[in-house]
């Protein structure tokens, strides 16, 4: 191409919808395993570092996944009182607990993730992402189905987040976008002040359908729900997250306050989120809103989504 300098031999080709992809150059395979339950690459890239693939689609790298991470998990926690228990869906690369133990008031966290061959690889490949929190002794880790553990917690949990590789047909989480899901999350909050907070997909025009669908299941169970979003760069989309509970969230908090909260409550060291970047979250844009208030289409175990794509190695 005429005016730029290509510096990778492998590349990595991410289907966005039927008609787009994203490229990323690889320049180096790090990590391969085609476990039982999904096909695992970790890679070296260009331009972002370190990243985690799976199915072929990318979950994250360390040039951004903080922007996604503190976008996850701190609207969430930031918005309890004081959130003590926690549980976390997925989350293999070990940077959703990370972020959760930033906060003082965090007495134990419980990582759910049923692909043990990734949370290895991920400890062993990316600890720039992990940061050592697979060793704080707040963390219970399990390698299990979500389903299986939710079924036999108590109610417990003050943030129940959940960060769960997308709905792919081939892959092993789409049941886990659905009403009965949901609901089990809701039995196994602590009261009414917990929140549940999921990765909702992406919010580009083409694919905004799909984040909507996942609010509107979610409105079938929880009082309040709310879609914000994140500028994700090497997802090629802004992605979506979704934050329920049984009691009203601020939309429009003061950024000085909620710089205080973080001052008094956390350890620091964010990259992105404070109480500006949670007050321009929180508004969400026009065409997202229009969306989720005109689609009508609900997520059940008899009809769960199914995202569109996966990618391909060259």
């Amino acid at each position: 191409m005429a005016g730029a300098h290509l510096g990778a031999d492998v590349w990595l080709s991410e289907y966005i919808t039927p008609y787009d992809m994203y490229v990323h150059g690889l320049t180096k395979i790090l990590a391969y395993k085609k476990t039982p339950y999904q096909e695992m690459y970790i890679v070296e890239t260009g331009a972002y570092g370190k990243a985690l693939v799976l199915d072929g689609k990318w979950q994250s790298s360390v040039g951004d996944e903080f922007i996604y991470h503190e976008a996850l998990v701190h609207p969430a926690m930031v918005s309890h009182p004081n959130p003590e228990n926690v549980l976390i869906l997925g989350g293999g690369e070990g940077a959703t607990t990370r972020e959760v133990f930033r906060w003082h008031s965090v007495k134990k966290a419980m990582m759910v993730d049923i692909d043990g061959d990734v949370v290895e690889a991920c400890r062993q490949y990316l600890p720039e992402m992990h940061q050592g929190s697979f060793d704080d002794p707040r963390l219970q880790l399990v390698i299990g189905d979500a389903f299986e553990v939710i079924d036999n917690s108590s109610a417990e949990w003050d943030i129940i987040i959940s960060d769960l590789s997308d709905p792919i047909e081939e892959g092993p989480s789409f049941q886990l976008f659905t009403k009965e899901y949901f609901e089990r999350l809701k039995r196994i909050l602590r009261n009414d002040n917990s929140i549940v907070v999921i990765q909702a997909g992406p919010v580009s025009p083409a694919d905004v359908h799909l984040h909507a669908r996942l609010f509107n299941t979610l409105k079938t169970v929880f009082s309040h729900v709310y879609s914000y979003f994140a500028p994700t760069c090497t997802y090629g989309s802004p992605w979506g997250f979704i934050l329920a509970s049984q009691t009203p969230i601020n939309t429009r908090p003061d950024p000085e306050q909620i710089d205080k909260i973080l001052q008094e409550k956390t350890k620091g060291g964010f990259r992105t989120f404070d109480g500006i970047a949670l007050l321009g979250m929180l508004n969400t844009p026009g065409y997202i809103r229009k969306k989720i208030a005109t689609e009508t289409q609900i997520y059940t175990l008899d009809n769960p989504p199914v995202f569109f794509g996966q990618g391909v190695n060259k």
